[in-house]
């Protein structure tokens, strides 16, 4: 199986040619479909962007075992091949859940130098992440809820560090940034989550 089988991918395109990209890269099983990606997409494409959606998915046994870096390399081989000779000059990549394990390393690529960042849950009890974002010095959002098991509070306190990133904690926010068992006030997470990434 090709890779381009197993991360299928959709770009979707402004009627006319525009410089500006979104790159969409979902969770294991938070697809570009679910809440915050959807209307992310909706957001970045009502303001003239093209989005790229790299839509892999991994089983539970597959995530174990997952190369951090073998996987961003995949995924940057999806994003040559779906917008080779197309003339992006701003471009922001938006990650959830596992997708922030190929961020960190997309990153070191030459081609997202000046691109903006959104970490969405992201994933902390991994050091690639934790240093990636630590380190990194790409303009950046990070989104987590303090009732995500990948919410470590001592971690999260170094992100502190990095003054190219903003970082906040959505009080009671489990792994999809909602609330248990309430689903009016999980959409207002949802809309200021969508603010605070159109005001990146």
């Amino acid at each position: 199986m090709t890779i381009s089988n197993r991360f299928p991918f959709r770009l979707i395109e402004q009627k006319e040619e525009t410089n500006n990209l979104v790159i969409v890269l979902p969770g294991a099983g938070y697809t570009t479909q679910a809440p915050l990606l959807h209307y992310t997409t909706g957001l970045f494409h009502s303001k003239g962007f093209d989005v790229l959606h790299v839509n892999y998915s991994f089983n539970r046994e597959e995530l174990s075992v997952l190369n951090g870096e073998e996987f961003a390399q995949d995924v940057q081989f999806i994003i040559d091949h779906a917008i080779k000779n197309k003339p992006y000059r701003q471009i922001y990549i938006v990650a959830k859940s596992v997708g922030t394990i190929a961020l960190s390393y997309l990153l070191n690529h030459t081609m997202f130098k000046d691109s903006k960042v959104v970490w969405l849950t992201p994933l902390l009890q991994r050091a690639d992440v934790l240093n990636a974002m630590v380190q990194n010095v790409n303009k950046g959002l990070c989104l987590i809820g303090d009732n995500d098991p990948c919410f470590i509070p001592e971690r999260f306190e170094l992100l502190k560090n990095n003054q190219h990133l903003v970082s906040s904690v959505i009080e009671g926010g489990n792994h999809a940034l909602e609330l248990e068992n309430e689903p009016i006030d999980s959409i207002d997470i949802l809309k200021r989550v969508i603010s605070d990434i159109n005001e990146l």
